[in-house]
């Protein structure tokens, strides 16, 4: 059936997770899901938990083929499958040429020492497995740790590779911006020049008309005068609208300053606040860490409990090997003492047969209801026991229920954690490339602003060469205007300097909050390899209760065994005395005497 379904998922392309647990796959069984690992192109989990696949080991190096071909899988569960050292070396052959697989859960089977170091082995070439499960394999713990830190470096890894493209890609595409800015402002700078050229030729053309109708027409001089006055008025109102526009720019540039400080302000508002996060959150991790000691601690005085539990019960053992043994002391001696009284009674009263028989049937069967109401209560001691260990066993498994709870929400936790971190980075470098965006447009509209008022001085300049003689002296204030223009144009360059290197001072400490982000990253990253040391401790210490725990089982077992040949051995003494008790009597001349009667 298994073999069926398989051969039809080969062609699905839809279904994502495939869980297969407990369903006593065989050798068919395994090629055929080594088939399906080939052809299958959808299949991310894969759940093949108690089918005892290690069993099979041509069908098993068959799914190892398949695993190895695969490059889609991500989830890979094969806990309680009975592979062996020979399994895992197929396995991690398999896993050194695969790129796609993530999670591997190997617990609870028979791997051993060199199955791990092949695994450990494997991980040297493997670099995309970020998670290995080897508990319950009798696999040494340094090689348990070993295997650990590299997946720690695969996963500092892949976090690293992750970085540096984002960082490559944001550089690039900076780059490119940059490159487009250059250009367009390179164009428009070859377009301003040629069209100052165009009318510095058409100014020449016209001031030397102008020249030959002056020389022509001297009597329109006072007219000439009089219009120049009126352009003299014209280009001091200019001129004053200029220095406006220049005060304007300056209170502009101020308030871009005040701005910028404010910006900074939030910058350093916004760092502390982080600072402050970081060691909130540095104080529920260490919160979180006493937690789970002292969740341990609980652990370790519920397993105190139980060995004491357990030593009560070998107490009670005991006491019971003794009530046996005082029962047999009785038994003898009240033989002992009925073979006496027979004596005697013999000796005495041969007469009274009749009465000595009714005694004697009478002790029998008070011999035999004592031996009942003994083994009645033996039976009893017996299920007390048994009711004590079944409700030791459950303790055990609730303590382990527990423990595997709180795992898990330790690690959500984490995740969570490394989530709402990486969201707060995403947003600040949002915020960062805004800011960046308002600052070049700000430049742009200085530019503009530059540009025109350029425009504005030649054209002064082209009236003023159209004019004659009498205006020099309004050539030499032109002069002068445009020499005090240039020293504000000066100014202006001097303060977009002033700005850039304030921006560079900015990106500085925005680099410098980015390393103490590095910094916290770290300390995490710290913390969580505490974690999980502690969760490894925590392991080997219920592994080692756990064997514990066997061992009294099997000494329970023991005594069991024993307790039942003491009473096999004490009913076959008690037949024993009996068939001689019955064969005395008979055998006595008394007993002769009532038969002849």
């Amino acid at each position: 059936g298994v073999r069926l379904l398989l051969h039809g998922l080969c062609s699905n392309t839809t279904v994502k997770s495939l869980d297969l647990k407990g369903n006593n796959l065989r050798t068919m069984g395994a090629e055929a899901l080594g088939k399906l690992l080939r052809q299958n192109k959808s299949i991310r989990s894969l759940t093949l938990e108690w089918n005892s696949l290690g069993m099979w080991e041509e069908g098993f190096s068959f799914f190892c083929q398949g695993l190895r071909a695969n490059n889609f899988l991500q989830r890979l569960d094969l806990r309680n499958n009975q592979i062996n050292h020979q399994g895992a070396g197929e396995l991690a052959m398999a896993l050194a040429q695969n790129t796609s697989l993530q999670e591997l859960d190997l617990r609870w089977n028979n791997i051993g020492l060199l199955g791990g170091r092949a695994l450990l082995n494997c991980l040297h070439s493997n670099k995309t497995l970020k998670r290995l499960e080897l508990a319950g394999n009798n696999v040494p713990g340094d090689i348990l740790k070993a295997v650990d830190q590299a997946l720690d470096h695969n996963q500092d890894r892949e976090a690293i590779l992750s970085e540096a493209q984002n960082q490559v890609n944001i550089l690039s595409k900076e780059v490119l911006s940059l490159k487009d800015e250059k250009c367009k402002q390179f164009l428009d700078f070859v377009n301003t020049v040629d069209k100052q050229k165009e009318e510095k030729a058409r100014s020449e053309k016209m001031s030397a008309a102008r020249v030959s109708q002056l020389q022509e027409a001297l009597d329109e001089q006072c007219s000439i005068m009089n219009s120049l006055k009126t352009k003299l008025q014209m280009t001091e109102a200019a001129l004053a609208l200029s220095e406006q526009k220049v005060h304007n720019l300056g209170e502009l540039l101020n308030a871009m300053k005040q701005e910028q400080n404010c910006v900074a302000e939030c910058h350093f508002r916004e760092l502390q606040q982080q600072k402050q996060e970081g060691a909130d959150r540095e104080g529920r991790l260490l919160h979180d860490l006493s937690a789970a000691s002292e969740k341990n601690l609980l652990l370790r005085n519920q397993v105190d409990e139980l060995e004491r539990k357990c030593k009560v019960q070998q107490d009670q053992l005991f006491q019971v090997k003794q009530d046996l043994t005082n029962t047999t002391a009785e038994l003898k001696l009240r033989a002992v003492e009925a073979e006496e009284r027979l004596e005697m009674e013999k000796r005495r009263f041969k007469q009274s047969l009749e009465d000595m028989e009714s005694l004697r049937v009478k002790e029998v069967d008070r011999m035999t209801k004592h031996m009942e109401a003994s083994e009645r209560s033996m039976h009893n001691r017996i299920q007390r026991l048994e009711a004590i260990r079944i409700s030791l066993e459950e303790e055990l498994s609730q303590v382990k229920a527990a423990a595997l709870t709180e795992r898990g929400q330790a690690e959500e936790e984490l995740i969570k954690v490394r989530s709402q971190a990486r969201l707060e980075e995403q947003q600040q470098l949002e915020h960062l490339k805004e800011k960046l965006r308002l600052m070049t447009e700000s430049r742009d509209e200085a530019q503009n602003c530059c540009l025109k008022q350029k425009e504005m001085v030649a054209e002064a300049q082209a009236k003023a060469k159209q004019l004659s003689l009498y205006a020099d002296g309004l050539r030499r204030r032109l002069d002068e205007l445009q020499q005090d223009l240039d020293s504000k144009e000066e100014e202006k360059v001097t303060e977009l300097n002033k700005v850039k290197v304030e921006l560079q001072e900015q990106i500085g400490h925005l680099e410098a909050e980015r390393a103490a982000q590095d910094g916290l990253r770290e300390k995490i990253a710290a913390l969580e390899r505490q974690l999980k040391a502690l969760s490894s401790n925590h392991r080997e210490a219920l592994l080692d209760k756990e064997g514990e725990i066997s061992l009294l089982l099997e000494k329970l077992r023991m005594k069991e065994a024993e307790i039942s040949r003491v009473r096999e051995e004490e009913a076959q003494r008690a037949s024993f005395l009996q068939n001689a008790i019955m064969a005395y009597v008979q055998g006595s001349p008394l007993g002769s005497h009532s038969s002849r009667k």
